[in-house]
């Protein structure tokens, strides 16, 4: 049986919503990511991507019908984005080349506030996830990670692909992104977080507190 996850159709419109003038950087993304993963000998194969994005999705969909208040849904999907997605990986690419000038402290601080602004900012978003599905297809392997398809079906509107992108470089199997129609949501925020670091003239410790206040 497809695994399934509930969403409406603003969800998905806000979802693509967050690229700006630094878009031009998603043009070598998927390959560039790459670099950002620990080199070792890959052992993942598609089955079991396959069954990290059923394993995820299940989790959302138990969270949705929970019939929790809002904190505690963005408090249970800050466990599953822990659990099954690479934040460090995500984290240091929404900050493209100034992750490189972190300290250990500032980089452990960003990831944490980097984790608690994404399960608020998509926690609300999957609380809306309701009227749809998502159907996991199959996965295949892309350079050095694992592609896994699935298909969104929404109401009134046409079906449309989500591919969530998985890797086991980093010791365990976990995604590293999602990618809506062709749009990454990592890049997507990539591209918020960089706007924010502008506002903040490049001060990481201030692009910090604001990830602790936002979402």
């Amino acid at each position: 049986m497809p695994t399934l996850i509930h969403m409406t159709a603003p969800t998905r419109t806000r979802m693509m919503s967050n690229f700006s003038r630094r878009s031009f950087l998603s043009a070598s993304a998927l390959t560039s990511v790459a670099t950002l993963l620990p080199t070792g000998v890959l052992a993942l194969n598609d089955v079991q991507a396959k069954t990290l994005v059923d394993k995820v999705v299940t989790d959302i969909n138990r969270v949705i019908g929970s019939g929790k208040s809002l904190s505690g849904m963005i408090s249970d999907f800050e466990k599953i984005f822990r659990k099954y997605a690479d934040v460090n990986v995500i984290a240091s690419s929404t900050l493209g080349a100034d992750s490189r000038r972190l300290s250990s402290g500032q980089k452990k601080a960003y990831v944490l506030a980097f984790r608690g602004y994404i399960a608020r900012k998509y926690g609300k978003r999957f609380k809306e996830f309701e009227g749809g599905r998502i159907e996991v297809k199959g996965a295949r392997k892309v350079k050095s990670w694992h592609e896994v398809k699935s298909t969104a079906y929404l109401k009134g509107e046409s079906p449309f692909e989500v591919l969530f992108l998985v890797s086991d470089r980093s010791g365990k199997d976990l995604f590293f992104d999602m990618v809506i129609e062709g749009v990454s949501l990592r890049l997507s925020e990539r591209t918020e977080i960089g706007s924010m670091l502008d506002r903040r003239n490049g001060d990481i410790n201030a692009l910090i507190a604001d990830l602790k206040k936002a979402g």
